[in-house]
């Protein structure tokens, strides 16, 4: 049984959607955010980064205005957000790599039969591109096309040009203070190694520095925002749609999944070694100036990929973000080049 919670819908359109949708899958509900102003519309499933940090946050803080395009649906991944609940504490371990996939295609099959569509479109953003190239290898026969923006390729190669990067550019600005903090770390970037969450020197990185010191040098969620604190955890608080319980577990979301097997898995994940060919249209929105996920990395790996038709999209203004970052830009590329309108 379904549960289903009609949220402020922002126009006054006969037969519009604004709903919050909880589904039963394996064991849990599921949650996921789900709006349109046509019922008729194409359905778009979006696959958020984080996993802990739902992507609708995003949506609630820029707009996206893909809902005037599309039955829009942005998933809570298990344990995460409006899916969070008390067994995730205890059943972390069970946050792997397989269930996320068997979740998002249950939501897949769940948006088709609803809204009477063969198939639907994928859109995956940053971890969520993990899962969505994964998912679109593996059932090809449940998508029209796939998005990734700000792909998982290769995180270990990725987080090395972060590293340097943010090294460079804190030299620029004689910042003497960060770089002896960035020294601090060194040793987990003087190689390209396996990415290891249980590590202290690992996890007290990703905690502690890397995000504050992307968001400080353009490289972070967006090329604007200077601050997680601001930018993210405010906003968090913001979220017209969830309710305050809704928006405390978000945050207790984020600590326990931050080192769950899943997390681990995409920061591992090589693309290159493992998915060389799709079966469906393939399109990248990839920033200038993204090096949470980098930019030439993306690049590389869709030069390299095969599919039936691919094309790379660079947001010149733009860092992890550039759906929400360079809006205008991404809905006539989505307009003219994926629904062909």
């Amino acid at each position: 049984m379904n549960d289903i919670i009609k949220v402020e819908n922002e126009n006054d359109i006969p037969n519009s959607i604004s709903e919050k949708v909880w589904i039963e899958v394996e064991n849990t509900k599921l949650g996921l955010i789900i709006k349109s102003i046509d019922p008729e519309n194409p359905v778009l499933l979006i696959l958020g980064g984080g996993p802990g940090i739902p992507e609708y946050l995003l949506e609630s803080e820029y707009g996206s205005n893909l809902d005037k395009y599309f039955i829009l649906c942005y998933i809570n991944y298990r344990g995460t957000g409006l899916s969070f609940d008390k067994n995730t504490i205890k059943q972390k371990e069970d946050l792997t790599s397989e269930t996320y996939f068997n979740d998002c295609i249950a939501v897949a099959k769940y948006l088709c039969k609803r809204f009477h569509k063969e198939k639907i479109y994928l859109l995956g953003h940053s971890f969520g591109t993990y899962v969505g190239l994964n998912i679109t290898y593996r059932y090809p026969e449940f998508f029209h096309a796939y998005i990734g923006m700000s792909m998982i390729v290769d995180q270990n190669l990725s987080e090395q040009l972060a590293y340097q990067y943010m090294y460079e550019f804190y030299k620029g600005k004689g910042k003497t203070d960060r770089m002896k903090e960035l020294d601090k770390y060194k040793i987990l970037f003087e190689t390209k190694s396996t990415i290891n969450f249980k590590d202290p020197l690992t996890k007290q990185y990703f905690e502690k520095v890397r995000d504050a010191y992307m968001h400080e040098s353009g490289i972070g969620t967006t090329h604007e925002m200077k601050s997680v604190i601001t930018g993210i955890f405010f906003p968090s608080f913001r979220i017209k749609d969830f309710s305050l319980m809704e928006k405390i577990n978000i945050w207790r979301a984020k600590m326990v999944t931050s080192d769950a097997p899943v997390i681990t898995d995409a920061f591992n994940f090589n693309a290159f070694e493992t998915i060389n060919k799709l079966k469906i249209p393939f399109y990248v929105f990839a920033g200038k100036y993204d090096y949470t996920t980098a930019y030439s990395v993306q690049e590389k790996y869709f030069n390299r990929v095969t599919a039936p038709l691919k094309k790379f999209y660079t947001f010149e203004n733009s860092a992890h973000s550039p759906l929400f970052e360079e809006n205008e830009k991404a809905l006539k590329i989505i307009l003219q080049d994926i629904l062909k309108k």
